[in-house]
């Protein structure tokens, strides 16, 4: 019986030493440890719903036949250059010229691309620093941003005209 107890006690710390180090808790006894276990729960749950909310804020808007009315934009920063992929279910006249526009604006050369206009808009872009314009801009997020922006405005324009 008295093994029994002294195992049950054992396998006991050793979780609570498990969880202590999982909380990143300097506490030593056992109630301070659980207690620090309920903090960083609680900072999860925070995290979480902060995720949560980011995701709501930033994902992209549906329209009534539930499809994606916003671009898919992914840009990848390469060695000295980009390749920038935008896919958009909306497609029309000025849109390439629209992004393409702003590419140049950020002091950014397109290389090479390839684009579809049939069904959807559809670009894939190579591009490289312009040697002319020494502050040129090769951040992912900003490429992406302004991207995103240009075919943001060039929505607003064809609603509005």
């Amino acid at each position: 019986m008295v093994l029994r107890e002294q195992k049950r006690a054992a396998v006991l710390h050793e979780k609570l030493q498990l969880l202590r180090s999982i909380t990143k808790s300097h506490a030593l006894s056992e109630s301070s440890i659980i207690v620090d276990a309920s903090k960083y729960i609680q900072e999860l749950k925070h995290k979480v719903e902060r995720l949560n909310q980011d995701i709501t804020t930033t994902a992209p808007q549906t329209n009534s036949n539930n499809n994606t009315s916003w671009p898919q934009i992914e840009v990848e920063t390469l060695e000295k250059g980009f390749l920038v992929n935008v896919y958009s279910e909306r497609s029309g006249p000025g849109l390439l010229v629209s992004i393409l526009e702003v590419i140049e604006d950020l002091g950014l050369n397109v290389l090479e691309a390839r684009v579809s206009c049939t069904d959807a808009f559809r670009l894939q872009a190579f591009g490289g620093e312009n040697e002319e314009n020494e502050e040129a801009i090769t951040n992912a997020q900003v490429v992406t941003d302004a991207v995103f922006e240009a075919i943001k405005n060039w929505s607003e324009s064809n609603e509005q005209g």
